[in-house]
Formats: C-alpha cells, sequence, structure tokens
C-alpha cells in the first residue's frame, strides 16, 4: 500500500513538474526560426529604418535584444494578407527572455546604425546564433 501511494505522488509530482516546464521561456532556435520566417513576409521598401545592433560589447547583449525586440513591434507585413501570420511571430519574438542585465550598458538603442527591415532581422539572427 505504501508503494502504491509513494508511486502515485511521484506521478503526480513529474506530471506537475511536466507542465509546468511547458511554459518554458522561448528558445534560440524557435527565434531564428520565426526571424526566418518574418524575413519573407516584412515589408522592405518605404519602411522605417531601425536601428540594428551588429557586434554588441561585452555586456551589453541585453541591451541589444531589448533593442530588437523594440525594434519588432515597429516591423510591418508586406500584405495585410499575411497580417495574422505576422502578428503570430511578432508574439513569439516578445516572449523571448534574455536574462537580466548582469551590467550597466553605456550603449542605447539609438547609439547604433539604422538599417532596413531585413538587414535589422539579419542582424537579429546572427545575434541568435
Amino acid at each position: 500500500m505504501k508503494r502504491m501511494i509513494i508511486f502515485c505522488m511521484l506521478f503526480f509530482c513529474s506530471s506537475m513538474m511536466l507542465t509546468a516546464a511547458s511554459s518554458r521561456p522561448v528558445k534560440y532556435k524557435e527565434i531564428l526560426k520565426t526571424i526566418e520566417q518574418l524575413k519573407t513576409i516584412v515589408k522592405d521598401k518605404d519602411a522605417e529604418l531601425l536601428h540594428t545592433p551588429e557586434i554588441p560589447v561585452e555586456g551589453c547583449l541585453y541591451t541589444a535584444v531589448t533593442c530588437f525586440k523594440k525594434g519588432t513591434q515597429k516591423l510591418k507585413p508586406v500584405s495585410s494578407q499575411e497580417n495574422t501570420q505576422f502578428k503570430k511571430y511578432i508574439r513569439l519574438i516578445n516572449k523571448f527572455t534574455c536574462g537580466d542585465p548582469i551590467e550597466q550598458c553605456e550603449s542605447t538603442c539609438e547609439s547604433y546604425e539604422k538599417k532596413t527591415p531585413k538587414e535589422f532581422l539579419k542582424g537579429f539572427a546572427n545575434l541568435m546564433q
């Protein structure tokens, strides 16, 4: 009887841990895949230029990721037909977390060069790799 109770408790605890793990932060590979898919439907002509971090200095990774996340909010789809899929990709990127800033970064988003949306996404993909 004790074994059965212990087994049931173990089963319950492990199933609870699996459910909790499903709300995990978005992984790098998922972000890379999403960025590649966004590249095909993002409006590049007559679009707003975006601050694009290229090679963030040591300790500025959090700031660079934050800049990219802010920049994705300014992206627009090529056509209204892709709008639903586009919004899904943007939501997925917004779920991405990079952790907390370890140290204070001196550079801001505005200090990076402005580039076209496709170059912006290429820079984001390079950072995620």
